[in-house]
């Protein structure tokens, strides 16, 4: 098969619409947002050395905050601030997805926009300036007249420098709910779908270089008074946007949207769900890479219906408890947690995905360690790695604690990627997850937890508050309670991280669909 027929290409193509649009209107608002905000700064503060100072410096110390951190910022302090005005005004908006991304880009934007203006107004002659006086122009016609125009070349450059910028650091919007073609990317790097990853990456190249372009011919236009290169260009970009919008516009919105956190079992879940859905008449989509946080707050606040998690995440992450109960004890609480909330855990699907240290089998026997306790007495001479969040969580704190482990090396990894590591030898042990199918495919081995620190991790279904009386709902998803063990899906994740040659998370959610319906004849 030749990669150009590999029928993941196919699939890509059939989310471009969603995902270039979605991250079209996310640039063009943080762009136009940060412009208007910018724009009057700068003219207020050309003349004015410390205001001047104090916006460049703040503008810059934004720029030297991370992307992926400055976008994850504004949903905490956006729930809080959609909190108080609830509380006060007697209203609330989203905090997950658009607003946040447009804020953060926006910010991002501000810098090149706020240099280039004020280098642009401060380097025109004083000469031009005194002429304009003595002419008898007003400051203001003078700004409009003269000093606007002499600079727009260079302010379009800083234009052009904030546009590539927010449509290279919108495909990081991902994890906070907003499609963007960085969905793409982070289903690609999760489920080693390295088509998706490249096809994701082109096309973000493509657009910015696109848009780069159009504001080159405005700037062209502007700079030779060429109305028509000005006004061409700027058409160009009002084609560009309609052409995401109109076709979203066009498209019935879905009538359920499924969650699905930043994992290869969540991308295959999420499908089936979909799938299930869909097939029971009831129009779905799903909303992928979502931060584990992020995902539970869109449920409560309806963003997303329905999505899978984790008994001891709710329990230690979203109701921080640190104490431990038994499997049933534990389900039975967490329900009740769940209900003074307004969410319903429809039920359970079968199967556990357990955090568990993990490493080579045939080292693991050589040094005869089998558990977390044999493991402890090795760990000084041993690097560990684990996915992002795993260090900050309790159950790394309690398993420290409880056994007194203290690697001489502590890194952090994408998921799929430290399994790689480990079985390579360039990390010694990792934190991996009890379902993963790489755990077979590299033949590593789960030690034993003696102590009982880490909690159950029983995959269950939860369902937002708009959707509790649902039925339709409920029946679509019922058929997978109870009927996906640990075996079946393992497997699904191993087909979806390349196990299975060109298999996408949809053709694994089919496979998994089929694989129940087997089993239960």
């Amino acid at each position: 098969m030749s990669v150009l027929s590999d029928p993941r290409w196919a699939e890509a193509w059939a989310h471009l619409p969603d995902y270039l649009g979605g991250h079209v209107r996310v640039s063009v608002t943080a762009i136009a947002l940060g412009l208007v905000v910018s724009l009057p700064l700068a003219i207020i503060a050309r003349n004015r050395p410390v205001m001047r100072r104090l916006l460049l410096s703040i503008a810059s110390i934004v720029q030297t905050v991370p992307g992926l951190a400055l976008l994850a910022l504004f949903y905490p302090l956006l729930l809080a601030s959609a909190s108080l005005t609830l509380k006060w005004f007697g209203f609330g908006f989203s905090a997950f997805g658009f607003l946040p991304a447009v804020l953060a880009l926006a910010l991002y934007s501000m810098l090149p926009v706020l240099r280039n203006t004020v280098t642009g107004l401060r380097g025109i002659d004083p000469s031009i300036l005194e002429a304009a006086q003595g002419v008898g122009m007003t400051g203001l016609q003078s700004l409009g007249r003269v000093e606007l125009p002499l600079a727009m070349p260079i302010m379009m450059a800083g234009v052009r420098t904030a546009s590539v910028w927010v449509i290279g650091t919108a495909t990081l919007s991902t994890p906070i709910g907003q499609t963007s073609l960085g969905n793409y990317i982070f289903a690609g790097l999760q489920t080693q779908n390295w088509v998706f990853v490249l096809f994701g990456c082109i096309a973000a190249a493509l657009l910015a270089l696109v848009v780069d372009q159009l504001l080159a011919l405005i700037e062209a236009g502007l700079r030779r008074r060429s109305s028509w290169r000005a006004a061409l260009g700027g058409a160009g970009i009002a084609a560009l946007v309609a052409a995401t919008l109109i076709p979203s516009l066009a498209r019935p919105a879905p009538s359920y949207v499924v969650g699905a956190k930043t994992f290869t079992e969540q991308y295959v879940l999420s499908a089936l769900m979909t799938q299930r859905l869909d097939a029971a008449g009831l129009s779905a989509t799903t909303r992928e890479g979502l931060g584990s946080n992020v995902i539970f707050q869109a449920l409560l606040d309806g963003d997303i219906d329905v999505y899978v998690d984790y008994s001891g995440t709710l329990w230690t992450n979203q109701f921080h408890h640190t104490s431990l109960r038994p499997r049933r004890q534990l389900l039975a609480e967490l329900t009740a947690e769940l209900k003074r909330q307004n969410v319903t855990l429809l039920g359970e699907l079968g199967f556990e995905n357990a955090y568990a240290l993990v490493m080579p089998r045939k080292r693991a026997e050589a040094l005869g360690i089998r558990s977390v306790a044999d493991l402890a007495v090795h760990a000084r001479s041993m690097s560990i790695a684990a996915d992002y969040e795993f260090f900050s969580r309790p159950e790394w704190t309690a398993l420290r604690t409880a056994y007194g482990l203290n690697f001489r090396e502590q890194r952090q990894m994408q998921p799929d990627f430290m399994y790689a590591a480990v079985a390579s030898g360039e990390v010694d042990v990792i934190a991996g997850y009890t379902s993963d199918g790489l755990i077979a495919k590299y033949d590593l081995a789960t030690l034993s937890d003696p102590k009982g620190v880490i909690p159950p991790y029983d995959a269950v279904v939860l369902l937002a508050p708009k959707r509790a009386e649902d039925q339709a709902m409920r029946d679509a998803l019922r058929p997978l309670l109870g009927n996906i063990d640990i075996a079946t899906m393992r497997e699904a994740n191993l087909r979806a991280a390349g196990g299975d040659g060109n298999a996408s998370s949809d053709d694994v959610a089919r496979w998994l669909w089929e694989k129940i319906k087997s089993n239960n004849r």
